[in-house]
């Protein structure tokens, strides 16, 4: 099996005169979350149908478990689970029976099958109510069912588009809590599409961004934040004057100042020092009593990333 989990080579494929998705390069490790970020129609379902061979790219190749997404996607959809738009339950089956039912589609012998309905819904706190239908439960306790069904069957490698879209804050916070001890226990790969930043920066070890089908940017968070976003930093206190914010913007390496009643927020230069700001500060009479440094979010790289010249 390949080292990687996933590696595309110029991957493209259009929606008739529309490229939706654009020469993507992808190499992903294998038993890492990876995290897939784009606004809506940017192209990462499309991705996804094409690394499961749902869709026959235009131009490149990719490799999935190093199987051929061309001529091998049998082998990729049986090594792989996949929790897309849809949680795939049947509402009016118990979470036991429903797991039982992906559990026979699998061709899992019986006592495997029952051996691992009872470990996954046991790690997801849903054992005890086990005999209750699906259709009764919250969406957070679908949404946590679906997760295991697509782990039925052991893949190495899974597909989560938007798991925890819809839910509430507790819901969501479960579910993701629930899929990062699933993930460490069970060793796999997951290729995640979300909208949440948060999200992305505490489940992901790596993340690409794509916008209208082109890679815009891939690494750690911390990489991300480091490479698209300038430092920023926070100074509370008292006594600012407009003639303290012009000496501010008249320093190069500042590139933005702000004013909020007693908070200046001020974007960096890379590797800019704050104590000579400071300085200028505590010189022009003013009272510093905080100050905070600190990269900007994934959000804001995100936000910077859509708003480049396309």
């Amino acid at each position: 099996m390949s080292e990687l989990a996933i590696h595309t080579e110029d991957l493209t494929f259009d929606f008739g005169s529309l490229r939706a998705i654009d020469s993507l390069n992808l190499e992903i490790p294998q038993g890492i979350i990876f995290g897939f970020l784009g606004p809506n129609g940017a192209g990462k379902t499309t991705t996804i149908n094409l690394l499961l061979g749902l869709l026959e790219p235009k131009y490149g190749h990719a490799k999935v478990l190093g199987f051929d997404v061309g001529t091998q996607a049998d082998e990729i959809r049986t090594q792989c689970g996949a929790l897309l738009e849809h949680t795939g339950l049947y509402e009016q089956l118990s979470a036991e029976d429903n797991l039982e039912f992906y559990g026979r589609i699998w061709n899992l012998p019986s006592g495997e099958r029952k051996a691992r309905i009872k470990e996954l819904l046991t790690h997801i706190d849903l054992w005890e109510r086990r005999i209750e239908k699906a259709v009764k439960w919250s969406r957070g306790m679908q949404q946590k069912l679906a997760v295991a069904r697509a782990l039925m069957h052991r893949p190495s490698l899974i597909f989560l588009d938007e798991p925890t879209a819809g839910l509430d804050v507790v819901s969501a916070a479960t579910v993701r809590d629930d899929l990062k001890l699933l993930v460490e226990r069970e060793g796999i790969t997951v290729f995640l599409t979300t909208h949440n930043m948060m999200e992305a920066e505490r489940l992901c070890s790596q993340i690409a961004v794509i916008r209208q089908g082109k890679l815009m940017a891939i690494g750690h968070p911390d990489e991300l934040k480091a490479r698209s976003a300038n430092p920023h930093v926070e100074i509370v206190g008292r006594d600012f004057s407009d003639n303290v914010l012009e000496l501010l913007r008249n320093r190069e390496e500042i590139t933005k100042v702000e004013l909020n009643n007693d908070r200046i927020s001020i974007d960096l230069t890379d590797g800019a020092d704050v104590a000579p700001i400071i300085s200028v500060l505590v010189g022009a009479g003013c009272q510093v009593e905080e100050v905070n440094k600190d990269k900007a979010n994934l959000e804001e790289v995100f936000l910077t990333l859509m708003e480049e010249e396309r």
